[in-house]
C-alpha cells in the first residue's frame, strides 16, 4: 500500500484528491496539510510514501517545504502539483528536490500512475510544461561551453540525454533511435550515474543549464 500525504490549501481540491488516491484499491491517504509547515511537521510524523505538494500555500510555501523534506527524510518522495504550467515556483521545486510535477488538470489515470512512479523512487516530467518551465527559467542566451563532466558519456548517451530534455519518454526515445526499451533505460540509468544525477527530472534540468539542448526561442 502507497501512503500518501496530501498538502494543499484549498479543502476541495484535498478532498478530490483523497477520493481519487483512495478509490484507487493500492494507495493510503495518511494525512492532509493546509499549508508546507504542516506538510512538514505530518511528514516527519506519519513518515509517507508520497507527498502531494501545492506549491502556492500560505506560511511556508510547497518549495520551502520540499527543501526540508528532503533534507530531513530523503526517502520521502515529493510530487508537486501546480495550477499553472508556468508556476514561477515549479521550477524551484525540482531544484530543491520534488520527483515531479503534475499539473491539477491531469487526468485521475495519469496522477495515480504519476504516484506510482514516485514511489518506486523514479521521477516523473510532465514533458510540455517542463519544457516550458526550462524555456522560461534557463534563459535562450549565449551558448555555454560544454562541461568537463559531459565527457563521460558516450554519443549515444548525448543522443539519449538530449532527447530525455525533449520530453520523451523511454518508449518514445526507443523508437526514434530504433533501440529496445530496455536498451534505451540502461542508457538512461548510466547518464545518471555518470553525471551523478539523482533522477530523470534532474537530468532534464541539467540538459538545458549545460546547454545539451537549447529551449525554443
Amino acid at each position: 500500500m502507497i501512503r500518501v500525504l496530501i498538502a494543499d490549501d484549498q479543502a476541495l481540491v484535498r478532498t478530490g484528491l483523497k477520493m481519487i488516491l483512495e478509490n484507487a484499491g493500492d494507495m493510503s491517504v495518511v494525512g492532509e496539510a493546509g499549508d508546507g509547515g504542516e506538510a512538514v511537521d505530518l511528514a516527519l510524523h506519519l513518515n509517507p510514501d508520497v507527498v502531494l505538494m501545492d506549491v502556492r500555500m500560505p506560511d511556508m510555501d510547497g518549495v520551502a517545504a520540499t527543501r526540508q523534506l528532503r533534507a530531513q527524510v530523503p526517502h520521502i518522495h515529493v510530487l508537486v502539483l501546480t495550477t499553472f504550467d508556468l508556476d514561477e515556483y515549479v521550477y524551484a521545486a525540482l531544484r530543491a528536490g520534488a520527483s515531479a510535477f503534475l499539473l491539477k488538470d491531469t487526468l485521475a489515470d495519469d496522477l495515480l500512475s504519476a504516484v506510482r512512479v514516485v514511489a518506486r523512487g523514479e521521477a516523473v516530467v510532465a514533458p510540455s510544461a517542463t519544457r516550458r518551465l526550462l524555456e522560461r527559467y534557463v534563459g535562450v542566451g549565449d551558448e555555454p561551453p560544454p562541461p568537463a563532466d559531459l565527457g563521460r558519456l558516450t554519443e549515444r548517451e548525448r543522443e539519449v540525454l538530449g532527447l530525455v530534455a525533449k520530453g520523451m519518454s523511454n518508449l518514445e526515445i526507443a523508437a526514434a533511435l530504433f533501440l529496445t526499451e530496455g536498451t534505451v533505460k540502461t542508457h538512461v540509468s548510466r547518464i545518471l550515474s555518470k553525471l551523478e544525477l539523482r533522477d530523470r527530472v534532474h537530468a532534464v534540468v541539467y540538459a538545458y543549464e549545460r546547454g545539451v539542448i537549447r529551449p525554443a526561442t
